[in-house]
Formats: C-alpha cells, sequence, structure tokens
C-alpha cells in the first residue's frame, strides 16, 4: 500500500501543490524581520526516492529572499516534500521508518531495494527519529496535541497512526505535523 503511494505521480504532485500554498502565504506575510517583500530565491535539491515523471520543478526547494537591500534575509516556508537536510523525500524517510514495526523483513528489504536505500541509511533514520527526534523540543510541545498521545519509541509509524483515513490521508496529515520542522529557522527553533 504504502510503496504504491512512494511511487504514485500524481501524490507527489499533491505534495507539490501543498508545497505552493504554504510558499505563497510565507511571500504573502512578507519579512519577519522588516517586513519588506520577499523575491523567489528557490533553490535546487537533489531528492532522492522520487518516481520518475515528476519534472525538474519538483527537486527545487521554495525559499524567499527580502528585497530590502539592508535585510536579505531568508524565508524558507515549512514543506511537505522534504525534512530539513534529509537528502530522500520526506514522505520516503517517514513510510521506510514507520515500516520497520509493521511490515516483514523481506517488505522492507524488498522497498529498500526498490528505492536504493542501504540499510545503514534507514537505521540512522531510526537514530534520528528515536533520539534527535523524541528528544527535540517540538515533539515535547507538539505531541501534546495528538490524543491518544504517540509512543515516542514506535516514531514515526505511532505518528501515522494518530491520522485517519486511507494511507495516503495519513501520511499528508503526518506531514503537515512535521512541516514546522522541515528547514529555516523554524527548524533551528524547534529541535
Amino acid at each position: 500500500m504504502y510503496q504504491a503511494l512512494l511511487a504514485d505521480a500524481r501524490f507527489h504532485r499533491l505534495l507539490l501543490a501543498i508545497d505552493d500554498d504554504l510558499a505563497a502565504g510565507c511571500r504573502a506575510a512578507g519579512c519577519a524581520h522588516c517586513g519588506g517583500v520577499l523575491h523567489a530565491a528557490r533553490f535546487r535539491r537533489k531528492p532522492r526516492g522520487r518516481p520518475c515523471g515528476l519534472g525538474d520543478g519538483y527537486d527545487q526547494r521554495f525559499s524567499f529572499c527580502c528585497a530590502m537591500r539592508e535585510c536579505r534575509k531568508r524565508a524558507t516556508p515549512p514543506s511537505l516534500r522534504f525534512l530539513g537536510r534529509k537528502v530522500y523525500l520526506a514522505c520516503v524517510v517517514t513510510v521506510v521508518s514507520a515500516l520497520q514495526y509493521g511490515a516483514t523483513a523481506a517488505r522492507l528489504r524488498r522497498l529498500s531495494q526498490a528505492l536504493g536505500i542501504d540499510r545503514r541509511t534507514v537505521a540512522r533514520w531510526r537514530g534520528w527519529w528515536l533520539q534527535t527526534f523524541a528528544a527535540g523540543r517540538f515533539w515535547r510541545q507538539a505531541s501534546a496535541a495528538l490524543m491518544p498521545p504517540a509512543d515516542p519509541l514506535r516514531l514515526p509509524a505511532s505518528l501515522l497512526d494518530r491520522f485517519a483515513g486511507p494511507a495516503a490521508e495519513q501520511l499528508i496529515g503526518a506531514l503537515r505535523f512535521l512541516a514546522p520542522i522541515t528547514g529555516g529557522a523554524a527548524m533551528a527553533r524547534a529541535l
């Protein structure tokens, strides 16, 4: 079910459309430092784990730069496609890490091979979820909004379980929940 979702270009286009809406809101708000107008300053990422047929626009991270010469601060809006500086897409990091708790070893191995993910990379992701993320300020504050509480020892599977609906809706719900830590100054404050 999740493997088909990760390979579905329509799902990834939906994530891009959501990111576009988040970026439009960020740009409309103006510079957080001086209130100046924000100009587009996208930068290219080289994400792994993306399906074919999405085009080069999918690999660009929305970002803005203040137009005021004295300021020139960067504003990077939240994203459902990218998880901070991680090379793999946020949905891949979340799903593959979550499958460690429910999938058979063979299924997880097939998914990792299909996406070209080394087992050591998956182990690092697990460490990030259980140590860095679970111990961070964002999780301590935001997890209080989840009822019933998500088990920090089963992250991100327990986070996905908190969102109702089919797999796509669960994953989008989890990615929206994680959006505040996906980049820019917000990520530095949250972790």
